[in-house]
């Protein structure tokens, strides 16, 4: 049986025929906006809850943090009309300061890492280590990065921790609305670094592994409810659903690890 045809069936077993409070008078649309580490395991996602509630979803794609006109902040700042939102931790919790959430909707959904890719058939350079990572760092023509939450972190905390940061103003960049993985693979970088879901499903590249512990940036991405949001029950219904366990094999599966994993046993 196929991972999508065991997660389906899964879903209606435990989750929904288990959770029967969860189901909602009416059919309703749900305006979500996600940033882009959760995307791949969303847009996997957001079919079967479709299928098996009854609900429409209508989504919405843009960067966890940043003044780029399609960012999740620029969006909420034009004042486009969400039911859901789909971040790392910091930038919804900017999104909660600024009254733009409701509070205490914020739901974890699942863990993420940064990761290197290259292009497919060049060098894989080392960054195991912190003393190996400095060094392909020194020696990259050119790196990309994130204009979201890892890219961030990458470009004010990550180099100055490695003491590159002064080598690094020429040749890295940071990528605005478009992932890291599209500028590599077309050859306008040799090395690039985004969160590891991000990276892993783009078929020209060779994903070369994980930042070292030392230097690692592990955040959670997270849902909430809008402020103001005329879907606030269903709203609620998606996120229990995102956080379930029923679904953790396959947000697992995309790169991430999901709050919802079951312990080991």
């Amino acid at each position: 049986m196929s991972t999508r045809r065991y997660l389906f069936k899964t879903l209606l077993a435990s989750f929904f025929v288990a959770s029967s409070f969860l189901q909602l008078a009416h059919a309703a649309e749900i305006r979500v906006i996600t940033s882009g580490a959760f995307t791949e395991a969303y847009k996997q996602l957001i079919p079967l809850y479709e299928q098996a509630s009854g609900h429409k979803v209508i989504s919405a794609f843009g960067a966890s943090v940043g003044k780029a006109p399609d960012s999740i902040p620029s969006r909420f700042e034009r004042g486009e009309k969400f039911d859901v939102v789909i971040l790392s931790e910091g930038g919804l919790e900017a999104l909660m300061k600024e009254g733009k959430l409701m509070p205490g909707s914020r739901v974890d959904l699942a863990r993420s890492q940064i990761g290197a890719a290259v292009r497919k058939g060049t060098p894989k350079p080392d960054i195991s280590t912190v003393a190996a990572l400095k060094q392909t760092l020194l020696n990259a023509k050119s790196i990309a990065y994130s204009a979201s939450a890892s890219g961030t972190y990458i470009s004010s905390e990550m180099f100055a921790k490695l003491g590159v940061a002064e080598q690094m103003k020429d040749k890295a960049k940071r990528i605005f609305s478009e992932r890291v993985g599209a500028v590599v693979a077309r050859g306008d970088a040799e090395l690039g670094f985004q969160q590891v879901s991000e990276l892993i499903y783009f078929k020209e590249l060779d994903f070369i592994g994980t930042l070292p512990d030392e230097v690692q940036q592990t955040i959670f991405f997270s849902g909430a409810q809008v402020q103001g949001s005329t879907e606030q029950e269903a709203a609620k219904h998606l996120l229990r659903f995102l956080s379930s366990a029923a679904v953790a094999p396959l947000v697992n599966a995309t790169g991430l690890e999901a709050v919802g994993t079951p312990a080991k046993k």
